[in-house]
């Protein structure tokens, strides 16, 4: 497809496609982000305890734990090298992520930063207005992820 040929669509385009008529079930049902964390009970406390992700399952081997946690409703986010780093200086004024970053829509970015901040994350961006409207913060976090918190403001909030 041409770029003259590619359509453009606002996040409520988006949204209104999303919701729109009936849609054929998904063939895929469930997206699972799985993390090898060095330091597993750590990052099980970082991500259940304080960014508050339920815990939905726990399991054991002879060799090891896995924790499945909630995260509400997952998407996968395809982009180019050329809009990453356009996110990249939005949200942290440089390039900063690997090919792997994950985003939490949280309803207030600035207060869950300074939790997660307090519990060990580093913050490498404090919330800053995008100019999609919204709120978005940058840190790394345990399982060495990147992380982007975001809470979309809508029409006339700040």
């Amino acid at each position: 497809m041409s770029e003259e040929q590619r359509q453009e669509r606002t996040p409520e385009q988006s949204r209104e496609r999303e919701e729109g008529p009936e849609q054929p079930e998904p063939a895929v049902r469930e997206m699972r982000l799985v993390v090898t964390a060095e330091d597993y009970d750590a990052a099980l406390r970082f991500y259940r305890d304080v960014l508050g992700l339920p815990e939905r399952a726990a399991f054991s081997s002879p060799g090891g734990r896995v924790s499945i946690l909630e995260a509400g409703r997952a998407t996968l986010e395809l982009t180019d090298p050329n809009h990453a780093e356009f996110i990249d200086e939005v949200e942290v004024g440089r390039r900063v992520a690997g090919h792997i970053r994950v985003a939490f829509e949280v309803a207030d970015s600035p207060a869950v930063t300074r939790r997660l901040a307090d519990a060990g994350a580093q913050v490498v961006a404090e919330p800053t207005r995008t100019p999609w409207n919204s709120l978005n913060s940058r840190l790394e976090a345990p399982g060495a992820l990147q992380l982007t918190l975001f809470t979309e403001l809508g029409d006339g909030q700040d």
